[in-house]
């Protein structure tokens, strides 16, 4: 069993909703990262999701798009992605960490995944990965005790969506927004509804993203689902400060509220 999939064991047995982060590796230095990533810990994540700086990163929105870029205006690349982690391990062996990127940043790398299970990644995004050409990647992944994570849409077909639950290990990734990362606003109950039909497709626990920016929206989503993944809210608040031990102490604080939320369902 990888690190992942015994954090969310662990979580479900303590009927814990799982509280998954995201920031972007190097932004909005690289100076910021470890004790971003200490602090959201400290703060309640059970999970962190670590974004690979991409030139292109299509599913996102205007937030994470400048978050890539000011990261790639700092030389961050994938092996420095993975030096942060092997860094973060120094000090943290237990939370798990989901590298979520582009094919192209992962195909750029020989033994990728051999590389990223040694600096101690657990889980992997590829957003432009269909399941249908997973296969090598995955098997790859497979021997390193890497979980493949696979996003579902609204718009995603049931036939599609039981194809992607038996490909996908770790957990689901629902989004809950026909868009891009940050935008628009949740139908909690079409989302509510979409993840019921999944649970008759999976026992793998059941994660929401996309548009849950603060405890309120966190917890009516954790209501129904295992976890809630919070990103754009907190690469802006990344991006409005430049002292790092600031920035920390507001994300602990950013992210403890979330938990609160969640905790009182």
């Amino acid at each position: 069993m990888s690190r992942l999939q015994s954090k969310l064991e662990e979580c479900k047995a303590r009927s814990r909703k799982a509280l998954i982060s995201f920031i972007t590796a190097g932004d909005p230095t690289t100076e910021h990262t470890i004790p971003a990533l200490h602090a959201l810990v400290r703060g309640g994540v059970d999970v962190i999701e670590l974004g690979i700086p991409f030139s292109d990163p299509e599913a996102e929105g205007p937030s994470i798009q400048k978050s890539s870029q000011r990261a790639l205006e700092n030389g961050v690349g994938l092996e420095s992605v993975l030096q942060m982690v092997q860094e973060f391990r120094e000090k943290d062996s237990e939370t798990p960490i989901v590298l979520m990127g582009y094919l192209n940043s992962i195909l750029s790398m020989a033994d990728f995944a051999e590389k990223a299970s040694n600096s101690g990644v657990d889980g992997l995004i590829v957003v432009n990965l269909p399941p249908e050409e997973a296969e090598d990647l995955q098997s790859s992944l497979r021997r390193n005790d890497i979980d493949l994570i696979y996003l579902l849409a609204p718009t995603t077909t049931e036939k599609r969506s039981v194809l992607i639950a038996e490909k996908a290990s770790g957990f689901l990734y629902y989004v809950s927004l026909k868009g891009i990362t940050g935008a628009g606003h949740i139908e909690v109950d079409e989302v509510a509804s979409r993840i019921e039909s999944l649970r008759g497709m999976t026992d793998l626990p059941l994660c929401v993203g996309f548009g849950i920016k603060n405890a309120k929206t966190a917890t009516e989503i954790g209501k129904f689902s295992d976890g809630v993944v919070v990103g754009s809210a907190l690469v802006d608040l990344m991006s409005e400060s430049v002292d790092v031990d600031l920035t920390a102490k507001e994300l602990e604080s950013a992210v403890s509220l979330i938990r609160q939320g969640l905790d009182s369902i």
